[in-house]
C-alpha cells in the first residue's frame, strides 16, 4: 500500500509540472465574492429587465415553510402560490428561441403536442453553510487546474474557481471542475429508482440505496489527506427480486488519468466481489437500458480527457429550477412518467444565467458522442442541461437535472435527472423519490475507515 501512495504521489507530482494554467485570481479579485459577486461567482445582480432577480442569500432551513420539521422529509414547496407566467409549446417556441437550447428545442419538435415548459418567476435559491462558503474564498486565490485539466490542485471544501480565469479552455475546464466538485453535503444517503421507459411507456423500476462520503467536504480532512479521492459510493439494489441484493462500491479520484476510478461490483448469485474496471466514459449503465452512458451520470462525472473544451461565455436559458412539485408524496410514479416525456405539469422552469461550455472529441479518441454541450447554473455550479451529438454531428440525447434546494443542506442539487434520446425515442429517468418514506438524508458524520471497504461489500450487499 505505502508503495502504491508513493507511486501514484510521483505520478501526481509530474501531472502538476510544467502546466502553464494559472486559474487562481487575485486578493482583489477575490475580495469581489460577497459583494458585487455571490459567494459562489455569481453576479449578484440580476438582468436588466428584471427576469432575473438580484441574489439575496439564497434558501436555507431558517426560509424553509412552517411544514418542514425533520431532516429527510420530502420538501414542501416553498412557493406554492407561484402561478405558471406562460407556456412554452411547439406553437411559440420560435418566440422564445434565444432563450431555449438546442436540446430542448429539439424536444418540443419531437413532441410538439405534449412536451411544454411551464416557466415561472426565477428564484435564485442556492447558498451554502458559512465554512464551504469561506473555504470558496481561499481557493479563488489558490485554486489551479493539473497538467491537461485532468484534475485540482491547492482547492479544498468549496468550490475550486469561483471567478473564472485564463483562457476559453482553461475557463471551460474550471467551469466543469466547479460541477464535478459542487457542495452536495458530507455525508448522504438516498433511497430511489430508476427507470427505462419504452416508446409505449412501458417500464419497471429498479430501486436501490444510495450511499455517499464527500471527501473533498470531510470537515475533519484536508487537501493533504484526499489522496486523490473525491467521494466514496455505495449502492445496494432493492428491487426487482431478480436484481435484490447486487450492489457496487466506487473509489471516485479526482484525477483519473493518473489513477483510474476504483469499482467493484457484488452479484448476490455468485456470492462474489470483483472489480468494475470498465465503469467508465461511455459505458452503457445496464438499469437505463443503455440510455445512460457512465459519464452521463450526474450530468458529467470522471477524466475529461477525451475532449477538447471551449468556454462559450453566460447565457440567459430556460432551465429546470425549484422543483418541489415533482417530488411531493401525495405524487405517483405512475404520474410523472408519461409514455413519451415527463409529465409538464409537475416540472418548473425558470430564466437563468449559464455558463456554456462545449466539449469536442478529440481525433484520437473514441466516445459515442462527438459534441457535447453544457449549461451550467451559475449559481450553484450544477449543470442544469446537456446536449449530446452522435459521431455524425447530429443531436442524438438530451439530458436534464430537475434541480431544487435542499433547505437542510442547504443549496441546490437535483430532485432527480431525465435522459431522453431523441432517435430512439425512450427516456430515462434517475432519483424518482416521491413514493418513498423518505427524501435524502444528509449527516455531517464521518464513516468509519472501513465502511466503503471492499471487503465490506459482500457483508452489506447480502
Amino acid at each position: 500500500m505505502l508503495k502504491k501512495k508513493i507511486l501514484l504521489t510521483s505520478v501526481l507530482m509530474v501531472s502538476f509540472i510544467g502546466f502553464n494554467a494559472q486559474a487562481k485570481v487575485s486578493q482583489k479579485e477575490a475580495d469581489q465574492l460577497g459583494k458585487d459577486l455571490t459567494p459562489f461567482g455569481a453576479i449578484v445582480k440580476g438582468n436588466k429587465e428584471g427576469t432575473i432577480p438580484d441574489w439575496d442569500g439564497g434558501l436555507d432551513s431558517n426560509k424553509a415553510p412552517a411544514s418542514y420539521k425533520r431532516p429527510g422529509q420530502h420538501h414542501p414547496d416553498p412557493f406554492p402560490d407561484d402561478k405558471v407566467l406562460f407556456t412554452i409549446d411547439a406553437q411559440n417556441a420560435s418566440k422564445y428561441k434565444k432563450k431555449l437550447t438546442p436540446g430542448l428545442e429539439a424536444l418540443l419538435k419531437t413532441y410538439p403536442t405534449t412536451f411544454k415548459l411551464p416557466v415561472y418567476q426565477s428564484r435564485r435559491t442556492h447558498t451554502a453553510p458559512d465554512w464551504v462558503i469561506e473555504n470558496t474564498k481561499k481557493n479563488a486565490t489558490t485554486g489551479s487546474l493539473v497538467k491537461g485539466g485532468n484534475g485540482i490542485d491547492h482547492a479544498y471544501g468549496g468550490v475550486p474557481f469561483p471567478i473564472l480565469s485564463g483562457d476559453k479552455q482553461e475557463k471551460a475546464l474550471q467551469a466543469i471542475w466547479n460541477h464535478l466538485t459542487r457542495w452536495r453535503g458530507v455525508f448522504v444517503t438516498r433511497r430511489s429508482s430508476e427507470v427505462a421507459v419504452q416508446r409505449n411507456g412501458d417500464y419497471t423500476l429498479v430501486s436501490s440505496q444510495q450511499e455517499v462520503f464527500w471527501n473533498f467536504f470531510n470537515p475533519e480532512g484536508s487537501e493533504k489527506d484526499l489522496e486523490n479521492i473525491l467521494f466514496y459510493y455505495l449502492s445496494f439494489t432493492k428491487a426487482p427480486a431478480r436484481l435484490a441484493g447486487g450492489a457496487i462500491l466506487v473509489h471516485e479520484t479526482i484525477n483519473q488519468v493518473a489513477e483510474p476510478r476504483n469499482s467493484w461490483g457484488y452479484n448476490k448469485g455468485q456470492r462474489r466481489v470483483r472489480r468494475a474496471p470498465n465503469l467508465a466514459y461511455d459505458s452503457p449503465i445496464a438499469a437505463s437500458d443503455n440510455l445512460r452512458t457512465a459519464d452521463d451520470t450526474d450530468m458529467f462525472n470522471g477524466a475529461p480527457d477525451r475532449y477538447t473544451w471551449e468556454y462559450k461565455g453566460l447565457k440567459e436559458i430556460y432551465i429546470p429550477y425549484n422543483n418541489y412539485k415533482i417530488s411531493q408524496p401525495d405524487v405517483k410514479y405512475a404520474d410523472v412518467l408519461g409514455v413519451s416525456h415527463i409529465a409538464p405539469q409537475f416540472t418548473r422552469w425558470e430564466l437563468h444565467r449559464v455558463h456554456v461550455v462545449e466539449a469536442n472529441l478529440k481525433g484520437t479518441e473514441r466516445h459515442i458522442y462527438s459534441k457535447r454541450v453544457f449549461y451550467i447554473d451559475e449559481d450553484s455550479w450544477n449543470i442544469a442541461l446537456v446536449d449530446q451529438y452522435d459521431a455524425r454531428g447530429e443531436l442524438w440525447r438530451v439530458s436534464m437535472a430537475m434541480l431544487k434546494n435542499f433547505y437542510e443542506l442547504p443549496g441546490v442539487w437535483t430532485a432527480l435527472d431525465v435522459f431522453y434520446d431523441l432517435q430512439a425515442r425512450r427516456y430515462h429517468v434517475q432519483g424518482l423519490d416521491s413514493e418513498e418514506r423518505d427524501t435524502r438524508v444528509f449527516e455531517t458524520k464521518v464513516p468509519n475507515s472501513r465502511y466503503f471497504k471492499p471487503r465490506e461489500l459482500r457483508r452489506r450487499g447480502r
